[in-house]
């Protein structure tokens, strides 16, 4: 039985500031259930005013440390901050393993702060599948800041570009990084980048050779007019904390005054439009794989019968009848 939920009263309350009703609806929206198209209509309207900012790293970088650091330098500003930080799935419940919220736990009593972990249960890029709707729940709950922490895997972690209007890449001496740098992957993707633990030997040199690759990588990029700052921290101690929010800030004008801001902002949500769409085509086929419908195209294909690109427009045609 489908529990009855006033999602004009959450999303009111949440516009109030209660803390319990935005946990309710992320609650609603990772929970993916029938409420979900209530929720993100009712949201609509009060969302695109927050910045949204992404962390993303290997781990042992310090991306926990680093959010908490920055969380207190917002607040400093008396701007309210939401964060997102997608950690592990657990493999017994599936939930968040909770290790971020236990590391930015000096904020948990303020009230212009609310802090969520949430489960990658499984997937690949380095953020939950919810996440772009929990981002406008807490845009549209007045967070001034969100910052989207991801889960720490690597190189893979790409997808929070997709999300954020400006991504920070983490790193720190003697892993291997100035190596890593030359790589294609998660580098590729920073507005700024910050070396942190940089009281640690060989901080001045991954720094010069993050700033010599960015030189390089930058080169025919659309946008090429904006040069990565690299950023020495020890965001334990505070130290350079200011520095990266300056970089930020920097990154923030820059976006606005050449339009690029308004450009992410229409990528990402034709992303989530076109990831939503694939979702439903793949449901009205039967699941994942497309069921029997698909694999019946499939057999054919194998046998001769039909090529793939005919057995695809097959499908889609069935899909749309």
């Amino acid at each position: 039985m489908t529990r009855t939920v006033d999602v004009a009263d959450l999303v009111g309350r949440a516009r109030d500031g209660q803390p319990r009703a935005v946990a309710r609806l992320i609650s609603l929206v990772e929970d993916d259930g029938p409420h979900l198209r209530a929720v993100a209509r009712a949201l609509a309207p009060f969302t695109g005013r927050a910045r949204v900012v992404g962390l993303t790293g290997a781990p042992g970088v310090g991306k926990s440390t680093t959010t908490s650091a920055l969380v207190g330098a917002y607040r400093e500003r008396g701007e309210r901050v939401g964060v997102l930080a997608v950690d592990p799935s657990s493999p017994f419940s599936g939930g968040a393993l909770l290790g971020d919220r236990v590391r930015m736990g000096e904020h948990a009593t303020d009230p212009g702060v609310f802090i969520r972990s949430m489960a990658t249960r499984g997937r690949l890029g380095g953020l939950a599948r919810a996440t772009p709707q929990a981002l406008r729940v807490l845009d549209a709950a007045g967070c001034d800041v969100v910052l989207v922490e991801t889960v720490g895997v690597g190189q893979s972690e790409v997808e929070v570009v997709s999300l954020a209007d400006t991504t920070a890449v983490l790193l720190a001496p003697g892993a291997g990084d100035g190596v890593q740098a030359a790589k294609a992957g998660v580098l590729e993707v920073g507005d700024v980048f910050v070396v942190n633990k940089a009281d640690r030997d060989g901080a001045d040199a991954t720094a010069r050779d993050l700033g010599h690759v960015i030189s390089l990588g930058r080169r025919g990029r659309a946008d090429a007019s904006w040069r990565p700052p690299v950023v020495k921290a020890v965001a334990t101690r505070g130290g350079g904390v200011a520095d990266v929010v300056a970089a930020l800030d920097a990154h923030r004008a820059w976006l606005r005054e050449g339009g690029e801001l308004a450009r992410r902002r229409v990528r990402r949500a034709a992303g989530e439009v076109e990831a939503i769409a694939l979702e439903r085509l793949r449901a009205r086929m039967g699941g994942p794989r497309g069921g029997g419908a698909v694999a019946a195209l499939a057999e054919r294909v194998v046998a001769g019968e039909l090529d793939p690109y005919a057995a695809a427009d097959r499908l889609v045609e069935g899909v749309g009848a």
